[in-house]
């Protein structure tokens, strides 16, 4: 928990938070304010109508952390008031005036949820990525553990199963279950056939812990929830070099923070986390072709994924990580409310934030699903 006088951590974590969500004070002076509060959409996160998944997944992660570590409750109704609007914004299309064709009012998550790029087509257009999905459904789920409301891990369940057929699927030639990284906003079309490196094992990992938690929850007919699409991630990690590290610093962090859930429980996350810290040491080093570079050729949010991953994988008591960690964060820290270029900003600074204080991002920081 916070002390009255916070530690630099937690300014600059509020500070990056505020940059993009606006000033808070207001919000967090009573439970009222707080349930009242709208996320601001210009720029908002930096997508279409002010919303854009991954962004706005890493504030939701961090309004629960921030709901912890100050001891506010406040916060984790502006976590429950993001997810709302992100729901209301990218779970319906692009005009607004109706849910992503296979979504209803019963089961709003069910057609998913849009990326929410500017572009509605085109080579980066909007549509809906697996990865991000993933990432959301975590949010749900640590919202449900840190509320002990059971209905926001219902949710992530339902989008994992509403598009779990649209990503994964059997080839007709040879039988072995496959990917797809991008597809289109009603879910009908592929627009990138190629597979993610670590969907696959996100998948795995994302709708491992969902099920979990409705176990913990005691919740009515979880025996064998999700075990079928777990099963498929399970067997396309299984194939030849599916499973190996990344030197791009945002796969990289991102994999460690995956592996951190099964470390000590599953042969495979252990390897790769280990082989993962002996790649970042190399990248992190003062010496490399990274570091060496200007800001202009660098790109902080993935640089942020390394040190949020290397953070949730544990370095603690490891100098060497520790001190290169740092310099990446001081590197990056003059830069971020005005040098950052204008688009990258919002996803930099959430990320940023993660870095200093991965927080609920953290197997165990929650505790275990308790009803409120």
């Amino acid at each position: 928990m916070a002390s009255t006088s916070a530690p630099k951590p937690i300014s600059l974590f509020k500070k990056a938070t505020q940059i993009v969500y606006g000033p808070l004070n207001k919000p967090l002076s009573s439970p009222s304010a707080a349930s009242n509060w709208t996320p601001p959409s210009n720029p908002g996160a930096g997508g279409h109508l002010g919303r854009y998944l991954w962004t706005d997944a890493f504030g939701v992660i961090n309004f629960i952390t921030l709901s912890q570590e100050c001891n506010d409750p406040n916060y984790l109704t502006l976590a429950k008031r993001l997810v709302s609007t992100v729901h209301s914004t990218l779970g319906f299309t692009r005009d607004l005036k109706s849910r992503l064709p296979l979504s209803t009012d019963a089961e709003p998550l069910k057609g998913g949820l849009r990326i929410g790029k500017l572009d509605e087509s085109g080579r980066d257009g909007d549509g809906q990525y697996h990865h991000y999905l993933t990432l959301w459904m975590f949010a749900l789920n640590r919202l449900a553990l840190a509320s002990g409301e059971v209905e926001w891990n219902r949710l992530a369940i339902q989008l994992a199963k509403g598009i779990h057929p649209y990503f994964v699927f059997r080839r007709p030639d040879t039988g072995a279950k496959r990917m797809v990284w991008k597809v289109s906003m009603d879910l009908r079309s592929v627009l990138v056939s190629s597979e993610g490196h670590l969907d696959a094992a996100t998948g795995y990992v994302v709708y491992s812990l969902l099920r979990r938690t409705a176990e913990q929850f005691g919740e009515d007919g979880t025996e064998g929830i999700l075990n079928e699409e777990i099963a498929d991630y399970k067997e396309i990690m299984g194939r030849e070099g599916k499973l190996s590290v990344s030197s791009d610093p945002l796969d990289l962090g991102m994999g460690l923070w995956m592996c951190h859930f099964f470390r000590g429980k599953e042969e495979w996350a252990g390897k790769i986390g280990e082989e993962g810290l002996e790649v970042a040491r190399s990248l992190l080093d003062e010496s490399s072709a990274l570091m060496r570079r200007e800001a202009s050729g660098r790109l902080a949010f993935r640089e942020f994924g390394t040190c949020m991953g290397l953070k949730c994988y544990g370095i603690a008591g490891d100098g060497e990580l520790e001190g290169k960690v740092e310099k990446v964060l001081n590197f990056w820290e003059k830069y971020l409310d005005g040098s950052t270029d204008d688009d990258l900003r919002p996803i930099s600074l959430v990320m940023f934030a993660t870095a200093l204080i991965p927080g609920a991002f953290r197997d165990g920081y929650l505790g275990q699903a308790r009803r409120s």
